[in-house]
């Protein structure tokens, strides 16, 4: 038994296979520049808790009420990622067990709702997402939608006009959040119009988390009934969801994760979450996120300077959307173009848009991932420049050889990891 252990071992570390295509990643994300508003670059550290020996425990429950022996390590895992949370969100209650942040919102949704309640949530074109009501999504087919739209001029959230919406509608739960919506919310108007109708009030901040617990956006703890969020955005962590809400839906919150929605939590990436609120908390982390909104204004600035429609005239927070509408070609036609230099971000609808989600009319652009590089003001200008110039010289393929070239440079410039491929 020992020799077949030590050879199951030996093949496991062997995979050729997986090696190569692991340091064609490694050479991917190091060569290229990362506009992806929804990625980011972690630590080392949150790697390896990722790829720990928590990864071989299944811990069914929560700590102190396993439905498998051996979970007395795992428990303190579990317990110090939720006194970090805690701690970096300022709030009473969390759940750090959701796979995802679509498994967080449909826990609350399973938490709190009936088949045809009602819900009332961003218009997936004007910046929601999937998992607030699309037709294709669990939500859609569950669930009554409705939905709120920015105002066709200012291409931001009329409040006045959600507040309308929902004394008509009249809905159960109404969500507060975005995927691509580049301006503050503002919970606490969200909270008098969900008060106003006997609603309760959901807000998704996946995408703002970390700008919260660096203290550059405000909060939803403590105003909204329940705070969905994911680990791997601008909080730096590994992919991941979590549930924050007041103690007193505590019981109603842990048992729609499980037995609800999941089985056996994933106690390797818990482990990994942990580690990614300790580094969140450290006062470097202020300056960080101050430095992604920083770096989001002034690539913003460089692209609406070049005569490009920014929507809603600019940005609050880590993106900004491009109406490429004016410049004869498409939000495909774009990141295609982008991708091929070696500039990853994505085509995105921008509101009203004609054109349908897989052609799109802009493009998303976020700063989170070259920030964590240590990219300031200087290479702002430098990309926004690349982008202009590809988007402009799009059929001349020397042009565009060329300028790969320079955007290879640059990010080798920015390393960020040295020592994963062995």
């Amino acid at each position: 038994m020992k020799d077949s252990y030590k050879n199951h071992t030996r093949s496991w570390v062997k995979d050729e296979e997986m090696q190569a295509i692991l340091k064609r990643e490694l050479e991917r994300q190091q060569s290229q520049i990362i506009l992806i508003a929804s990625e980011n670059y972690t630590s080392m550290e949150v790697i390896r808790m990722m790829g720990s020996i928590f990864t071989n425990k299944y811990a069914e429950g929560y700590p102190g009420d396993r439905y498998y022996e051996g979970c007395s390590v795992i428990d303190d895992v579990e317990e110090l990622a939720i006194k970090r949370c805690n701690e970096l969100f300022n709030s009473s209650f969390c759940n750090v067990q959701p796979h995802s942040g679509v498994q967080a919102n449909t826990a609350i949704f399973l938490s709190i709702l009936n088949c045809n309640d009602k819900i009332l949530s961003m218009n997936l074109r004007d910046g929601g997402h999937l998992s607030h009501g699309h037709k294709q999504n669990l939500t859609g087919r569950y669930f009554d939608i409705f939905t709120y739209s920015v105002d066709p001029e200012t291409e931001m959230i009329d409040y006045e006009n959600v507040k309308k919406i929902a004394h008509i509608a009249r809905p159960k739960l109404i969500i507060a959040g975005a995927s691509s919506y580049s301006r503050i919310i503002d919970y606490k108007k969200f909270r008098e119009i969900a008060d106003d109708v006997g609603a309760y009030l959901m807000a998704d901040i996946a995408h703002v988390a970390g700008l919260i617990a660096g203290g550059v956006h405000p909060t939803s703890i403590g105003i909204a009934d329940f705070t969905t969020a994911t680990t791997h955005k601008t909080l730096r962590g590994p992919r991941g969801g979590l549930i924050m809400a007041d103690k007193k839906y505590s019981g109603l919150i842990n048992k729609a994760v499980f037995p609800g929605t999941q089985g056996g939590p994933l106690m390797h990436v818990i482990a990994a979450k942990s580690v990614c609120f300790k580094e969140a908390l450290d006062p470097s982390f202020k300056d960080y996120t101050a430095k992604i909104i920083e770096n989001s204004k002034a690539l913003c600035k460089v692209m609406k300077d070049a005569g490009f429609r920014i929507v809603s005239g600019g940005t609050d927070n880590h993106l900004f959307l491009v109406d490429l509408t004016g410049q004869g070609i498409t939000g495909y036609e774009a990141s295609e173009t982008l991708a091929s230099v070696g500039i990853i971000l994505n085509k995105n609808v921008i509101p009203y848009d004609s054109l349908n989600p897989n052609i799109t009319s802009g493009i998303r652009i976020g700063t989170p991932a070259v920030t964590t590089q240590g990219m300031g003001i200087n290479e702002m200008q430098k990309i926004g420049e690349y982008i202009i110039f590809a988007l402009k010289n799009r059929d001349n393929k020397t042009a565009l050889a060329e300028l790969g070239m320079k955007v290879k440079k640059l990010a080798a410039e920015f390393p960020v990891y040295t020592d994963i491929v062995s």
